[in-house]
């Protein structure tokens, strides 16, 4: 007997604004006529939604939100890029200084200054992070190796939000300039078969 999942998607409106093209849509999913619901909400406005689909902000929340029922419905741990919000601007490099701390990083910012790199804002940093990772096919465990090396810190958690968003960026360029060049200097950062440490 064949699976069948039923979907009702429906305008939030008390939380949409049309003017300022906003829409926020509720999903719920039904793996079965009798079963109960799950729910996923879905927002998009031209802020968060990629420059290939503005005007479109309406289609983009309804399937943000489809997708977050689908995945609590059948246990996808793993995000659509529909479900990603989307930079308005590339991240910007923060400006150099005087690295008075030792650390490595071009900014001479201090991690752990209170301002953890996934603080703040950490959905959207750690979203734009794995687009990245997703789009260039890139290995999650040694991306963490180099932002860490990188950010001259002992994880990524530990570094500020500007050397994160500088990681970011740095990544994204050695990416589109060379990848295999990216991926050789990711290899670097693999531990050797049999090595503890």
């Amino acid at each position: 007997m064949r699976s069948t999942c039923f979907i009702k998607a429906a305008l939030q409106v008390r939380f949409s604004d049309p003017a300022a093209n906003r829409w926020v849509f509720k999903a719920t999913a039904y793996k079965k006529s009798d079963s109960k619901g799950f729910v996923g909400y879905g927002d998009a406005d031209p802020s968060n939604v990629s420059p290939l689909v503005r005007g479109a902000e309406m289609r983009v929340a309804e399937t943000r939100a489809v997708n977050r029922a689908l995945r609590k419905a059948y246990g996808i741990g793993v995000c659509s890029v529909e479900e990603l919000g989307w930079a308005s601007e590339p991240a910007k490099l923060p400006t150099s200084s005087s690295n008075s701390n030792g650390t490595h990083g071009s900014n001479g910012s201090r991690p752990g200054n209170g301002s953890n790199g996934f603080n703040g804002s950490p959905s959207r940093l750690r979203d734009k992070l794995c687009l990245l990772i997703r789009q260039y096919n890139l290995d999650p465990t040694l991306v963490k190796a180099y932002a860490a090396h990188f950010c001259g810190t002992e994880t990524i958690k530990d570094a500020s939000r500007d050397l994160v968003e500088s990681f970011i960026a740095h990544l994204a360029s050695s990416a589109k300039e060379d990848i295999d060049g990216l991926i050789c200097k990711l290899n670097s950062f693999s531990r050797p078969v049999g090595v503890n440490q």
